[in-house]
């Protein structure tokens, strides 16, 4: 249908063929039709009409990657809907204004805007906007990182599902499958394999009644998204032909639709089943595509972690220069990302400035509200920041000596081998004699976020004092702790201090061993720290092991 066509038409009826484009999957056309509804609705002063139409509008903008303009037409439905005192339209709107805040990396916007939804969704005690609303906190959680609150969201959302249509299902079904991926790994990592097992069981019988509903509703962006997380369960339930050949799949449909985000993943996906095959050559080529679709589709989050784990994919085969130039290329797109999220945040405040007219009636009647909600999250700050100081090094936000030596044995009791390495930064008086005490401080603070993003996640790093930090690796091999620990040494040496002061230069030595088991923890640091006194005494910035 061309522009003509569209003018012609009234709004409910565009309406209506917007959301017929979106179920079929169609999200560029179902835009298309969305904006010019809401352009007829604006010019015939029909509030409700031009609401419904941008809500529909950020629904499918958001599809298509154009998460700012979604933000946008969700924040000016919010201040028409809130005129309107539409509670429940308001409550909607909130609730798909946190996806594309959280794609654009604004985390904590979008838990703000589902913390109001939730308030109005249990005003007016009704269970399917509280549905959404969990449904979408989980998945804001799960990009935060935080798969165990992810999980407890999403579930609770899924005890929420009975009774709810077929899309409404399928999206719970297919998010709790896809953060189970995520889940899966975590608690593997931690040694709670019974735990693993229970969660991947029922994942799998959630991708596949997620598979069934996007397949009835023949809706292809949904059977891709549900065939790549089918592949992925089946890969850490250890059947990788299968998985690649659903992945592949998944590839297939994304090609076919366009979807280009959606062929990034597949690709991604596909190296990480070629990497548990140990075939690293094919997994590094894969992912080397994957990532020139990532950039295709401007989608720098994913091309950032795929250049991660392709620092990754080379640090196992030993290619250590590969790694680091690769581990550069992830260091210098996360700037960049933060700079757009800090222009992004810009560009919205001035059009939340231009909203402020239609919102001031409204935010009065809130204040009290905000007040309260102020209130208690300074509470809650106060409460948290005392607990953090207790465990937290307050310099550079590593566990303290204190917060270590809790989690030590616990790590070791975990099972499987730990190696503990401790770092010492080499002539760190010079530095602060030479620079002054700021500079000295920033060094540490720097050398601190290298470790933390050079370890896993069931690995330790803590500041033990001083210029001192503890690292603990979990699951590694001789050969492998060892290169590990080469690799974080050589990307402090590699790093550009001279940014921090000209003439700057910093190094770390290194000695590392192997604890044999929880009663022999104190006699390996005793070893670590001699290999240390070696490192030192052998000329610096060097790794001394058993």
């Amino acid at each position: 249908m061309n522009t003509t066509d569209s003018q012609t038409l009234p709004v409910a009826e565009l309406l209506e063929r917007a959301e017929q484009m979106r179920l079929a999957g169609d999200y560029r056309a179902g835009a298309e039709l969305a904006r010019a509804a809401a352009d007829l609705a604006a010019s015939s002063g029909d509030d409700a009409g031009e609401a419904a139409a941008l809500r529909s509008l950020a629904t499918q903008l958001m599809r298509v990657g154009r998460q700012e303009e979604a933000i946008a037409a969700c924040r000016r439905a919010a201040v028409m809907l809130d005129g309107l005192g539409d509670r429940v339209g308001l409550c909607e709107v909130l609730t798909l204004q946190a996806i594309p805040l959280s794609e654009l990396g604004m985390h904590d916007e979008a838990l703000g805007v589902l913390a109001d939804a939730r308030d109005i969704a249990q005003e007016l005690g009704n269970r399917e906007l509280l549905y959404w609303v969990h449904n979408r906190t989980g998945v804001v959680h799960g990009s935060l990182g935080d798969r165990e609150l992810s999980t407890t969201c999403l579930m609770l959302a899924l005890s929420m599902a009975e009774g709810m249509n077929a899309e409404a299902r399928f999206c719970i079904l297919n998010n709790v499958s896809d953060n189970a991926v995520y889940e899966v790994t975590r608690l593997r990592g931690r040694g709670e394999s019974e735990a693993a097992g229970r969660v991947l069981t029922g994942a799998l019988g959630y991708v596949a009644e997620a598979l069934r509903l996007a397949r009835e509703a023949n809706h292809p962006f949904r059977e891709a998204i549900s065939l790549d997380n089918y592949g992925m369960l089946l890969a850490l339930a250890g059947d990788l032909d299968g998985a690649a050949e659903l992945i592949e799949d998944s590839r297939r449909i994304a090609v076919r639709a366009g979807y280009r985000s959606l062929e990034s993943a597949a690709l991604q996906h596909q190296a990480r089943v070629r990497l548990m095959r140990g075939d690293h050559a094919e997994a590094i080529e894969g992912l080397i595509l994957a990532l020139d679709r990532a950039h295709q589709a401007g989608e720098k989050p994913m091309a950032m972690e795929i250049f991660r784990e392709l620092s990754a994919a080379h640090e196992r085969i030993g290619d250590h220069r590969a790694a680091l130039s690769y581990y550069r290329d992830f260091h210098d797109l996360e700037r960049e990302l933060h700079n757009q999220v800090a222009a992004a945040r810009a560009r919205m405040a001035a059009h939340h400035f231009e909203l402020d007219n239609m919102r001031l009636e409204a935010e009065n009647a809130r204040l009290e509200t905000e007040l309260h909600r102020a209130r208690s999250a300074e509470l809650a700050a106060d409460n948290l920041l005392w607990q953090r100081q207790a465990t937290e090094d307050a310099l550079t936000g590593l566990p303290n000596r204190r917060s270590a030596d809790d989690r030590l044995p616990k790590l070791v009791a975990a099972g499987g081998p730990v190696w503990v390495a401790l770092a010492d930064v080499d002539h760190f008086k010079r530095v602060n004699d030479r620079y002054g005490h700021p500079v000295g401080d920033e060094v540490l603070r720097r050398i601190a976020t290298i470790l933390l993003e050079g370890i896993g996640e069931t690995d330790l790093a803590a500041r033990f004092g001083g210029e001192e930090f503890l690292i603990a690796l979990h699951g590694s091999g001789a050969d492998d702790a060892r290169a590990r620990c080469e690799l974080l040494r050589a990307r402090v040496a590699a790093y550009p201090w001279e940014s921090i002061e000209p003439g700057l230069a910093v190094t770390v030595s290194l000695g590392l061993t192997e604890v044999a088991g929880p009663q022999s923890l104190a006699a390996a640091l005793q070893r670590a720290d001699q290999r240390l006194y070696d490192a030192k005494r052998n000329g610096r910035n060097r790794v001394h092991a058993d």
